[in-house]
């Protein structure tokens, strides 16, 4: 069993629908998505590990961890099966969480994700690299510090999913992403063309589009969802 105990909002009946948010965030990035999709399924939207509400605890600060830390939650709270919208990070979670669990997922939305850290654009890794680089200086200073060098390196050497391997997930995906987001167009395609069962959506944005354009970005989910 998980080491900590998740914030999340439950809201909503029906259908469970997991929001799994980005690095450093938490569950009030998907406000636009709790609000509209509560009126049509249930929604969850957790703070994972480290994040929001949600304390770190001892285990390892992973994406892998934090898939582990999702199947817990949904044990514990008795759900067997639902759907699954992750942003950025919240992605790369869900992709970590079907290899792993496929039969608890029912459809995938992956919004903003990618395979591995060179997936994303040179302009937004580089500094992040530098960033986490300088940290590691400090990380030993305070447990502020160590949780920033934790929370970058997410970015810097995470994940690691070989494109190959989403072969394997046959369920229903829709993969969406702004067109300037800060994931590379290819990686996005590359991403797409992997899975046997997707469908791809690029909206008006950069990669924060389930926030700047959370009208158009909730019609194309609930389209896939068929709400």
């Amino acid at each position: 069993m998980t080491d900590i105990k998740h914030f999340y909002i439950d809201k909503g009946e029906g259908q469970p629908l997991i929001l799994l948010h980005g690095n450093a965030e938490d569950h009030t990035y998907f406000k636009h998505q709790i609000e509209f999709f509560s009126e049509k399924c249930r929604v969850v939207a957790i703070d994972t590990r480290g994040h929001g509400m949600t304390e770190r605890g001892n285990a390892p600060f992973t994406l892998k961890q934090f898939a582990e830390d999702l199947r817990d939650f949904m044990d514990v709270k008795c759900i067997d099966k639902a759907d699954i919208l992750g942003f950025s990070d919240g992605a790369n979670i869900a992709l970590e969480f079907v290899l792993k669990y496929p039969e608890k997922v029912n459809r995938l939305i992956l919004n903003g994700g990618n395979l591995y850290p060179h997936g994303v654009k040179n302009r937004i890794q580089l500094p992040i690299i530098i960033a986490y680089t300088i940290s590691k200086l400090f990380k030993k200073r305070n447990i502020k510090a160590l949780r920033n060098n934790e929370m970058l390196g997410l970015m810097v050497n995470y994940p690691n999913i070989k494109p190959e391997s989403l072969k394997q997930i046959t369920h229903e995906t829709l993969v969406i992403a702004g067109d300037r987001d800060m994931i590379k167009d290819k990686h996005t395609k590359l991403i797409f063309n992997s899975l046997p069962n997707a469908e791809l959506k690029i909206i008006k944005g950069n990669h924060f589009i389930a926030s700047s354009n959370y009208q158009e970005f909730n019609t194309a989910v609930a389209e896939f969802l068929h709400y």
